[in-house]
């Protein structure tokens, strides 16, 4: 279809769904698409996007034929949506589920033999730095696939899985995972408050150095034990703080327990 003529249907404006539709907007090969977006409440900032392009909760009746239906809302509202979504599509449209948790078959049970990819992005995706895993259905063809990776690769990495089922282990590592990097920012702040250093001072060290590292670990071609070596001299301070938290596994067990308890309650929220 030529790249005038496309036409992409965003259901839910929240941070997730502007962040993608920005995403859209800054470049590529949906930079000139015609976008519908539906949101009660859309998020702040998104009306600076309104344009000739961006129709934001414009009349379903108005929306020619979308060749993508973007679905971005609260998967506790999933329900109510599906109906409207159902008028939206036709028998080709793309669906794709940015909705958490919530399984292809519930949308196969509202649509029928729809082409539908679930996506599973993260809240980095909202400065461009995420990473989303895709999982499609068997009524997705290539060109769909491709259509999907350009979606999300407007606001960072784009992996495939090959079993639905993985979605809930994703979940707790790059879905969650930014919270447990903002966790140790608080800690690695709040430890050198207790060591003295003034409050602002000890979280602009935080920041800054997890940012650095993070960083560091993208750009070099080094993995991340490589990298922790390198900065680890014998004898050092370094190693004196990794004593502590490799003991017994120490920080390596914790995370595996803290990876098994979200993946186990992805599992529990999908049913």
């Amino acid at each position: 279809m030529p790249e005038l003529q496309r036409s992409i249907a965003l259901i839910g404006a929240g941070k997730m769904g502007s962040a993608l539709l920005k995403g859209w907007l800054a470049g590529g090969p949906f930079a000139r698409a015609q976008f519908h977006v539906f949101d009660p409440a859309p998020a702040d900032g998104l009306d600076t996007l309104k344009s000739p392009a961006v129709a934001i909760n414009p009349p379903t009746d108005k929306i020619a034929d979308p060749e993508i239906v973007v679905v971005a809302v609260k998967p506790q509202i999933l329900s109510d949506i599906l109906p409207t979504l159902k008028s939206v599509c036709r028998p080709n449209t793309l669906v794709v589920s940015v909705a958490a948790g919530k399984k292809i078959a519930e949308f196969e049970t509202a649509l029928g033999e729809q082409p539908i990819v679930r996506v599973m992005p993260n809240t980095p995706s909202i400065v461009g730095k995420g990473i989303s895993a895709l999982f499609a259905n068997a009524h997705v063809d290539s060109a769909q696939r491709k259509l999907s990776e350009d979606l999300l690769a407007a606001v960072g990495e784009v992996v495939w899985l090959e079993r639905e089922e993985d979605m809930d282990a994703v979940t707790a590592v790059s879905g969650s995972g930014p919270a447990y990097v903002f966790l140790l920012a608080e800690c690695l702040a709040e430890a050198a408050i207790e060591q003295g250093l003034a409050p602002p001072l000890a979280r602009q060290l935080a920041r800054a150095t997890l940012s650095g590292a993070g960083a560091l670990l993208e750009q070099s071609e080094e993995d991340a034990t490589k990298l922790r070596e390198n900065v680890t001299s014998p004898g050092g301070t370094t190693a004196a703080a990794l004593s502590v938290l490799m003991e017994n596994r120490g920080l390596g067990e914790l995370m595996s327990r803290a990876i098994a308890a979200a993946t186990r309650r992805s599992r529990e929220l999908g049913e």
